[in-house]
């Protein structure tokens, strides 16, 4: 019975405007978050959806009670596809990550499989929360079309774990931009990825990413 994931990274939020990480942080949406918002949800009108589950966070809350609205469902909220908790990093500004952590800022960029937050989760450990939470959802909801709405760290590992990477190659999973919609089919224990980061419902006005010169930073 082949089931169907409809994943959505949650709009833009303050720490994506103000540049400071908000793993756990919980920061609401901003002015384009709530446009964005209403735009993925308008873009997802057409698209069938049975059931809509969220992180708590309120970036993700918010977003998802968008795409609820357009179908007339409830959103089930799971602390389980929260983003990493990042620890000593949470509302510590971007820029300052490497001088005040050089050795696990490296590991953010370039060797995830290695990479423990200061005071927070590894990344093995939450891409294992992630992969747990996703694949109980699925188990839960057998042949439906399920909507996830998450985070950009939470996106990135499952679809490298759909794709059977190891966490090594991560870093070769690109970033989405907030709002994007990412499409996974589910048959028999496989996962074909159908749409990667999908943010044509984005103009560049509205876009997080393609207004900022940090595209490979952005969580």
């Amino acid at each position: 019975m082949k089931s169907r994931l409809i994943l959505v990274r949650h709009a833009e939020a303050e720490g994506n405007k103000d540049r400071i990480f908000h793993g756990w942080t919980d920061g609401d949406l901003t002015e384009k978050g709530h446009m964005q918002a209403a735009l993925v949800a308008e873009r997802l009108k057409d698209e069938p959806i049975d059931v809509i589950y969220s992180s708590p966070l309120k970036r993700t809350l918010k977003t998802a009670e968008y795409i609820a609205k357009q179908k007339n469902l409830p959103v089930i909220a799971t602390d389980k596809l929260k983003e990493i908790n990042g620890g000593e990093w949470e509302g510590v500004e971007f820029k300052k990550l490497p001088v005040l952590w050089p050795e696990e800022y490296n590991t953010w960029e370039n060797k995830p499989h290695l990479h423990r937050m200061p005071g927070g989760e590894t990344m093995a450990e939450f891409q294992q929360r992630i992969i747990n939470e996703v694949e109980s959802i699925l188990k839960s909801n057998p042949g439906k079309n399920i909507c996830i709405v998450t985070h950009g760290t939470a996106i990135r590992s499952i679809i490298c774990y759909f794709q059977g990477c190891g966490l090594e190659t991560m870093e070769n999973t690109p970033w989405y931009d907030n709002t994007a919609v990412t499409i996974v089919e589910y048959e028999d224990g496989r996962y074909n990825l159908v749409v990667a980061g999908d943010a044509s419902h984005l103009s560049r006005e509205m876009s997080t990413i393609r207004n900022q010169d940090w595209q490979s930073e952005v969580q």
